[in-house]
């Protein structure tokens, strides 16, 4: 009998090719106050950022590691490299421009096809640097601004950058928010003027190639008042013997009656460490809506959260998390109901597979004030074999007696005679089980743009191969 294949023997060659840069800039591996300003002085900070950098070292070094997620003990900033960039740090608009081996890893990412075909505008960083950054002239032509957020930094929207940059998330908030406010690189800036609802979403696109690095990008999006958009974050790595560290910020801020989707398909290598910080605060009448896939990493902690800060404004969180063989993935959400009648919605599929941990946190949060809010949590777990674990860890602190709560989980196994039924329609155990799960996904799925639904059934029908023996 043909021995069955495990997961790590599948040709996983669309995410883990990288390219070996000889003549790479870098900083030496750890983290010090000559680091940082080493990184500010490479980045032509304004005094102010500077400032900012050194004070958020001094905020790291004096917080404690979290003790109630994963263990991260296989993660030492020592061994970390905390900024490399390509030895031409130019950041073009032109396709052509870009260096031909950075050019090719983006070409097979399928980033260059994307923006042709769905996007209205794409920035792509590797590593430490964007490389590439780019917007429809109708888009532009709006009013629309999306560019990198030094460039952002060091123009026309310093003033814009200074009044939000990290006021969403401070570097108090967490050991690795202060980590990120020191030692941050690329990310996108993005600001929609009121009342323009952009109709083709923007994508950023974020690849660590080197190993035992960080990337620690930050993006700031803010949608003024009336106006709409899509973005979505894509982000892959190549597989290394040695810890790697993502430790990225997303701000969002949303105006009165504005909308914005954000969505994610996380593909990390199983040796990163995701301790990626996002965070949204939404204005009277505005919405927010979360759409996540994460597939990839060793160890995660994810967990996007909402401030409902004025009256009927709104959230909805959708997500799916596969925990494969060697993975622990921390995940969940926060929603903060602060206006009168809010409202969220948080719908999460959780999978496990080989061995794989997933656990699911979630915490709504209802003001004294937040009378007429209304919040729904439903959360399902699937565990695919025996030797698999899912948690549901949820937390509801209420506040005031006019509201509206609702909290829904279940936990499973797949059903051995839907696998039959399956099976005697002619498919084999695999791909009866991948079918099984991609429908329990679909919720997930359906919310994103075509090709990033196939990608992400692409991930579960490649996570799923040789589940079995």
């Amino acid at each position: 009998m043909k021995e069955k294949t495990k997961v790590e023997d599948i040709d996983r060659s669309l995410y883990d090719f990288r390219f070996e840069q000889k003549d790479a800039y870098r900083v030496q591996e750890g983290l010090t106050a000559d680091i940082v300003r080493q990184i500010s002085q490479e980045k032509n900070d304004p005094q102010w950022m500077r400032d900012f950098r050194l004070k958020s070292l001094e905020t790291y070094n004096e917080i404690e590691v979290p003790q109630w997620g994963p263990s991260i003990e296989g993660l030492n900033m020592d061994d970390i490299v905390t900024y490399v960039r390509p030895k031409d740090n130019r950041m073009v608009k032109d396709w052509d421009e870009v260096p031909a081996d950075i050019k090719d890893t983006f070409e097979r990412l399928g980033i260059p096809q994307a923006e042709r075909k769905s996007l209205a505008g794409v920035g792509a960083q590797f590593d430490s640097e964007l490389v590439y950054h780019n917007v429809r002239d109708e888009v532009a032509a709006q009013g629309v601004v999306y560019t990198d957020l030094e460039s952002a930094l060091h123009g026309e929207y310093a003033d814009m950058i200074q009044e939000h940059f990290m006021k969403l998330v401070p570097p108090t908030d967490h050991k690795f928010a202060a980590l990120h406010g020191a030692v941050w690189s690329g990310g996108s800036f993005v600001y929609v003027p009121p009342g323009v609802k952009v109709e083709i979403p923007l994508q950023s696109y974020f690849r660590l190639n080197e190993p035992g690095a960080g990337q620690f990008e930050h993006t700031l999006i803010i949608v003024d008042e009336g106006a709409d958009l899509h973005f979505i974050e894509g982000c892959s790595a190549p597989k290394y013997n040695v810890a790697n560290l993502h430790a990225g910020c997303v701000e969002l801020f949303v105006g009165k009656n504005a909308k914005l989707r954000y969505s994610t398909i996380e593909n990390w290598s199983k040796n990163m460490y995701n301790l990626n910080t996002k965070r949204a605060r939404v204005e009277e009448g505005g919405k927010i809506e979360w759409v996540s896939g994460s597939f990839g990493s060793h160890v995660s902690y994810l967990y996007p959260m909402s401030i409902l800060k004025g009256d009927n404004s709104r959230c909805e969180f959708t997500s799916v998390t596969f925990a494969g063989k060697g993975q622990n993935l921390d995940t969940g959400t926060k929603v903060v109901h602060v206006g009168k009648d809010t409202s969220s919605y948080i719908n999460t599929r959780s999978i496990s597979k080989d061995g794989g941990i997933s656990t699911f946190r979630s915490a709504v949060v209802i003001g004294e004030k937040a009378n007429g809010s209304k919040s729904a949590v439903s959360c399902e777990s699937l565990m695919v074999d025996g030797i698999s674990r899912s948690d549901t860890i949820p937390a509801m602190d209420i506040r005031c007696d006019d509201c509206d709560i609702g909290h829904e989980a279940k936990i499973g196994r797949i059903s051995d005679d839907t696998v039959f039924y399956l099976m005697s329609r002619g498919m084999s155990e695999e791909d009866a089980r991948a079918l099984i799960v991609s429908g329990f996904a679909d919720n997930v799925s359906k919310e994103l743009p075509l090709e990033y639904a196939v990608e992400m059934n692409n991930l579960i029908n490649l996570e799923m191969k040789g589940s079995i023996g």
